[in-house]
């Protein structure tokens, strides 16, 4: 990015911002906070009024706002992109949002610019996904999310009888094991929770605001409470095999090693059971050379298996 498109994404960060600070400026853009304050500097004696308060960040003056500027054709084919993508992994609610946005973007665009996004999304897919369980709808947890506004609902908790009410403060909203989790301080618990989307029904967004939590970190949150992954094996894979390790094992390969019968992966993993069912797909693709204990587990797993289908005599296919 050369240094006047970078001082025009500056302004449209300052804009887009109520107040920043140069060090989330300086992330941001992967510079230095000294260069953040030269550019800073710039943009202030060309005229575009920057206001800065001690220990607050800095802000546009209220008011100034650049004219509408047009996507690039990259910009463009990004956001095709990402409908794709928000299709594949949100529900309805957002999806109907993103492709009214993507029309917005065609809307703008130069004929010869609209023709080739359309041969873009013609030919961009994903695979088939299985039906997703109906869930809360994602843009009323974003917007409650946004505008820091009280969420209740009813919350239907594992092993529970029927469905509990809930008054949270919505934190944050992540995607992992194929669900949507909605973090959020439970007033109900006194305590942070962790809320997966398709047990929560009648949600509504309540008139009241929340303070933020100064002590939440949605990051630190994740690691405090997703469990680590403290064991380890080493198995042996075949050629073939290796490509779906890589894109399947999502707790973590810890080391590679190219062998003569095939490749040598050291994985890491919560716990045993997760792995061993896993590993049972692989067939005679997969080799456990340690530990022992893995490879008892899936040996046993394996007889189960067998036994359970196992067609006794006279006993119809």
């Amino acid at each position: 990015m050369n240094r006047v498109d970078r001082l025009l994404a500056q302004i449209l960060l300052l804009q887009s911002r109520r107040v920043i600070t140069a060090g989330e400026m300086a992330r941001h853009f992967g510079l230095s906070v000294r260069t953040v304050y030269r550019d800073l500097a710039a943009l202030g004696e060309a005229g575009v009024p920057i206001v800065a308060e001690a220990g607050v960040g800095y802000a546009l003056r209220r008011g100034y706002l650049l004219p509408p500027v047009n996507f690039t054709p990259g910009e463009a084919h990004a956001l095709a992109v990402g409908g794709l993508l928000v299709e594949r992994f949100t529900d309805a609610s957002v999806a109907t949002q993103m492709r009214s946005a993507v029309a917005k973007v065609r809307a703008v665009l130069p004929r010869g610019e609209q023709d080739r996004l359309s041969r873009l999304e013609r030919a961009l897919a994903t695979t088939a996904s299985p039906p997703r369980p109906p869930q809360a709808s994602l843009d009323l947890i974003q917007r409650a999310l946004s505008g820091r506004q009280v969420l209740q609902f009813f919350y239907q908790g594992a092993g529970r009888d029927g469905p509990e009410p809930r008054t949270v403060e919505p934190q944050g909203l992540i995607h992992y094991l194929e669900r949507w989790h909605l973090i959020a301080w439970c007033r109900t618990r006194g305590a942070y929770r962790d809320f997966r989307t398709d047990r929560m029904s009648e949600v509504r967004v309540a008139r009241e605001n929340f303070a933020p939590r100064a002590d939440f970190d949605l990051a630190g949150f994740m690691r405090e409470t997703m469990p680590a992954p403290t064991l380890q094996a080493r198995i042996r894979f075949a050629p073939l095999a290796a490509d779906r390790v890589k894109r399947e094992w999502w707790q973590g390969i810890m080391n590679e090693q190219p062998g003569e019968n095939g490749i040598v992966f050291t994985l890491a993993a919560v716990e045993w059971d997760r792995l061993v069912g896993w590993l049972l797909s692989f067939g005679t693709a997969a080799t456990v050379l340690s530990p022992a204990r893995l490879r008892k587990l899936l040996a046993d797993a394996g007889a189960a298996a067998a036994s359970h289908h196992k067609i006794a005599p006279g006993q119809p296919c």
